[in-house]
């Protein structure tokens, strides 16, 4: 099971397995994942606690690794030709020299604007920031969208964040009525998007992964298994 604390405004995200150990043994693995490991009999606030008592050792050893991370062999070079993934479509990206400098989706492209032609991270500032708007506004419908479905459970609309988290598509903290989605997820499909929003809804209702919170997800959206498989597909292959 994957949690996350916060801590210094950043989110640090853990597995926890639970197995037959003393004490709470905490490792930080050279693909930069955290890993917790606990006694069933150890309550989930304790090894919170935990973890946040730990953070700076955390972080420290995050970013020693970060620095050793292998470079991806597809690193986009943000120019004409390269394909982006957007909305579950692949789109063909088109760079102009303009002096005044933003990005649009044009028939059937991505155009990028701007001073500097030659500026890899210049350009990839202005996509990124282009995914972002983007996915304030297709984000925000989405939960608007899902909310109907549970607003006859009692459940309020939470307040929406968006971050980059490398091992969830969302997460929720109930007693703040906040649920937080992945960014990534502005490459993936719609009803994908929704299911995700739709994830964490359910999660105000019933709080964990238990047989009552998958029977009300499955009845307001029977197809979920599917989607959820079409978004791993979709972010793996998205680059």
């Amino acid at each position: 099971m994957i949690y996350s604390v916060e801590y210094a405004d950043k989110e640090i995200e853990f597995k926890l397995i639970r197995k037959s150990v003393k004490n709470i043994n905490l490792r930080v693995k050279a693909d930069m994942t955290v890993v917790v490991s606990a006694n069933d009999t150890v309550p989930l606030g304790v090894i919170m606690d935990f973890v946040k008592e730990k953070s700076p050792w955390i972080l420290k050893h995050l970013e020693k690794f970060e620095k050793v991370q292998p470079i991806s062999k597809s690193k986009k070079e943000y120019v004409s030709g390269e394909s982006f993934r957007y909305l579950g479509r692949q789109y063909r990206l088109k760079v102009f020299e303009s002096d005044t400098e933003y990005v649009k989706y044009f028939r059937g492209f991505i155009h990028i604007y701007t001073k500097d032609m030659d500026k890899r991270e210049k350009k990839k500032a202005l996509l990124d920031n282009w995914f972002r708007e983007r996915a304030n506004l297709i984000f925000d419908e989405s939960l608007n969208r899902m909310h109907r479905l549970v607003e006859k459970y009692n459940i309020e609309k939470p307040e929406m964040k968006i971050r980059k988290m490398k091992s969830r598509w969302g997460t929720c903290y109930v007693n703040r009525k906040i649920i937080i989605l992945n960014l990534e997820l502005i490459h993936a499909p719609k009803y994908c998007i929704d299911y995700v929003v739709l994830h964490e809804l359910v999660h105000f209702k019933h709080k964990n992964h238990n047989k009552d919170f998958y029977n009300l997800l499955t009845t307001l959206m029977p197809d979920w298994k599917d989607r959820k498989k079409i978004l791993d597909q979709v972010i793996i292959k998205k680059i």
